[in-house]
């Protein structure tokens, strides 16, 4: 057997699913029109052998045309012609110098009368086929006939009430669809719309409650439609007018609510969702129901689509959401459509402004998509994610900050979710590498503004988030607890590099807060796999900077925040708050790698590189305050270098038993070592500095809130309408 060629197998893995789906799909199709040609034809020869019946016996036959003129009942039986209600169409009505002439309206309306009452007849036929079907499978194969009882009731639950309501929406379709055709066809004249009002509401949540009704289903849906769209001139133009008119605000806000909880509950006791033993998720798409509510399907999802980015209240936002989240099941059939939908609900997830109950509710949404969807589905919200939270994370403050962290975590664990293991890893391998591609056009430009693409807030947080990916999935105890090693664990090396080589593009003060953004994020990973990650020289590089070394300048300005600053502006550089800055931020990165290894057998060795060379730095420096802080780190690190070579001294074996040394220490909890007593202790400290600063800004957001309010307020006082376009310029400036 030949070699296989790279593009049939990347038509296998991106392509065959589909196509084969497209393929089953077309099948059913065409064998659904050879079904109705074929009950066409057998309707047709039931027709020809009546006529052939009353010529054999004997009655006259239809005279042919003369040629002055046409025979207006040529080939109408006598039951057609008494069908037809005795309405003779008017000899006049033709035209002359035509070579053809018009089929007669009456005649017409004659054959889908009888087409109607014959494919009714028909249905009625099959429904009394198949109970008398499942009759005889009762008495024949009782076993088989209470398996379908306990495994598909709706299979001997079908009945004619059910087929009844079918139909009569079935009629609804069709009559918006001829008046849609004459709207299209006249062009002027508009729909006249019903006026909805509380009455009708009530009347159809007590037939979707009660009831179950699909004839009040459609009737809402359709209302919602233009709700939804009831302050778009354009599109009410374009539909010629909506079959239902809101304009009392209570009507619309009942409406709303009735349509985002009873239609989701409607649908779901009509088609309800099964899932299977592997827990997937399906819908039954080959059954009657669902053909005949696919339309309605369709003009609820759009509704939904259209509605969304317009709600400013952040309640009527969530339930529009959860009413979503019940219908995702349903929305898998129109891939097309649940993309668009997707990005539209991440919108909702990024934006800072929205509240964060709706926030957490949207990505709710997009991840029981990933749940329930194939792999193109769960491809697609994977990247609608990652493109989100890049968006987002453009402009990075205090005030954003907390909710880029909350994105990336919850993208985070999508990757993680059952059936995810591919998915992730190929995007994750396709978004590192496209991280590195970057960094290396960055190194090899040679232009002064190379340095940007890679020196920013989104380039930053790409790495952190990959490495919470990896920290999150990657973690020991969880492979323990699966009994399996993770799928992701081969992107932590290029991640690491990638970061590192990011690290040391510029090692220039100015972007000493890059560094130590991502040394935590380093850290954070390097916790939770066990890969060992070289970083006390990054630490090193900012101790022997000349930032450090050189007698800083007297400085009033306020103490930068590391968390959410990258680059520190010029007005910082050689000043005391920065020096001081950086001191906390060295003495606080050393004790947390340290830290991770405080139990290891040989943190003896690992220390006395950083023991020595701080001791060194201690002798050369004249900054008081950095120096006490020094000494304390170095005290812990020699206090507990000295218990490790106390416990040491009492083993039997030698390193090369990894076994042995990985219990070394095992029942003795970090947090009870002499280094980490005292991480415990600088961890509590700066919690609380955390919350003061927090506190702090509050107060101040509220402040200038209340003065602005205050100036407003006054302005108004002296007549002039200035206030408002002050009150807009204060907002760009916020947002800028």
């Amino acid at each position: 057997m030949g070699r296989v060629k790279k593009s049939t197998r990347k038509f296998e893995s991106k392509h065959l699913t589909r196509t084969l789906d497209d393929r089953k799909a077309n099948k059913k199709v065409k064998q659904a029109y050879i079904l109705r040609e074929k009950k066409k034809q057998k309707r047709q020869s039931a027709r020809a052998a009546d006529g052939d019946a009353e010529d054999e016996d004997g009655e006259p036959k239809p005279k042919k045309l003369k040629p002055d003129g046409p025979q207006i009942f040529d080939d109408m039986s006598v039951e057609q012609f008494f069908a037809g209600g005795f309405e003779v169409p008017e000899a006049g009505a033709t035209k002359k110098g035509k070579g053809k002439r018009k089929r007669d309206k009456t005649a017409e309306k004659v054959d889908e009368e009888m087409e109607d009452a014959a494919a009714a007849s028909e249905d009625e036929d099959e429904l009394a086929n198949h109970k008398n079907d499942l009759g005889a499978l009762a008495e024949n194969d009782p076993e088989f006939y209470k398996y379908l009882k306990e495994n598909d009731p709706e299979l001997l639950d079908f009945t004619m009430a059910e087929r009844d309501d079918l139909s009569s929406i079935d009629e609804l379709s069709e009559d918006e669809e001829e008046a849609s055709g004459k709207k299209k066809k006249k062009g002027k004249k508009e729909r006249e719309s019903d006026e909805v009002t509380m009455a009708e509401i009530k009347k159809w949540r007590e037939a979707l409650v009660e009831k179950k009704s699909l004839r009040s289903l459609r009737q809402v849906v359709l209302a919602f439609r233009a709700a939804a769209h009831v302050n778009d001139v354009e599109e009410d133009t374009k539909q010629g007018g909506f079959k239902y008119t809101i304009t009392n605000p209570d009507v619309y806000h009942e409406l709303l609510l009735l349509a985002l909880k009873h239609v989701p509950e409607v649908l779901q006791h009509h088609l309800p969702i099964k899932e299977s033993a592997s827990g997937k998720v399906r819908v039954a798409t080959d059954t009657k129901k669902y053909r005949t509510l696919t339309p309605l399907l369709k003009s609820h999802s759009q509704s939904l689509m259209h509605l969304l980015p317009l709600l400013t209240d952040a309640a009527t936002q969530k339930l529009l959401l959860n009413s979503t989240l019940e219908l995702v099941p349903y929305f898998l059939g129109f891939r097309k459509f649940l993309k668009t939908f997707l990005k539209t609900i991440v919108e909702i997830w990024l934006t800072n402004s929205t509240d964060e109950a709706t926030r957490i509710t949207a990505f709710l949404v997009v991840r029981k998509a990933a749940v329930v969807g194939d792999e193109g589905i769960k491809e697609t919200c994977l990247k609608a994610l990652y493109a989100g939270l890049v968006k987002a994370s453009r402009q990075t403050t205090v005030h954003t900050i907390q909710g880029i962290n909350l994105m990336k975590n919850s993208a985070a664990e999508v990757i993680g979710l059952a059936g995810m293991d591919k998915v992730g890893y190929q995007a994750g391998f396709g978004y590192i590498r496209q991280l590195a591609v970057h960094l290396r056009n960055s190194i090899t430009n040679n232009s002064k503004e190379s340095y940007k693409t890679v020196y920013n807030w989104q380039y930053v947080h790409s790495l952190d988030f990959w490495s919470r990916v990896l920290a999150m999935h990657c973690d020991g105890l969880k492979e323990a607890q699966e009994g399996k090693e993770s799928p992701l664990r081969p992107l932590i090396y290029p991640l690491v590099q990638v970061t590192l080589g990011a690290i040391r593009l510029i090692p220039t003060a100015t972007y000493f807060p890059l560094r130590f953004f991502l040394i935590r994020s380093l850290l954070r990973l390097s916790l939770s796999t066990g890969a060992y990650i070289p970083l006390a020289p990054l630490i090193f590089e900012v101790m022997s900077s000349a930032e450090l070394k050189k007698k800083p300048k007297p400085s009033t300005l306020k103490p930068i925040d590391f968390n959410t600053t990258i680059r520190a502006p010029k007005s910082y550089l050689r000043t005391r708050v920065y020096q001081d800055g950086i001191a906390e931020q060295v003495v606080e990165l050393f004790s947390e790698f340290y830290v991770l290894y405080c139990k290891s057998v040989a943190f003896p060795e690992l220390a006395i590189p950083t023991i020595v060379l701080v001791k060194r730095f201690m002798k050369k420096s004249k900054n008081a305050k950095f120096n006490g802080a020094l000494h304390l780190l170095v005290g812990k690190l020699e206090a507990n270098s000295k218990f490790i070579q106390e416990k040491r001294a009492t083993i039997d074996f030698a390193p090369g038993r990894k076994s042995e040394v990985e219990k070394f220490l095992k029942e003795t909890e970090w947090e009870n070592m002499p280094l980490g007593v005292y991480v415990v202790h600088q961890r509590k400290l700066r919690e609380e500095k955390r919350k003061m600063l927090e506190e702090s800004l509050k107060e101040e957001r509220e402040r200038e809130k209340k003065e602005r309010d205050d100036d407003d307020v006054v302005m108004s006082d002296d007549g002039e309408e200035s206030g408002s376009g002050a009150s807009e310029f204060e907002d760009d400036d916020d947002d800028e």
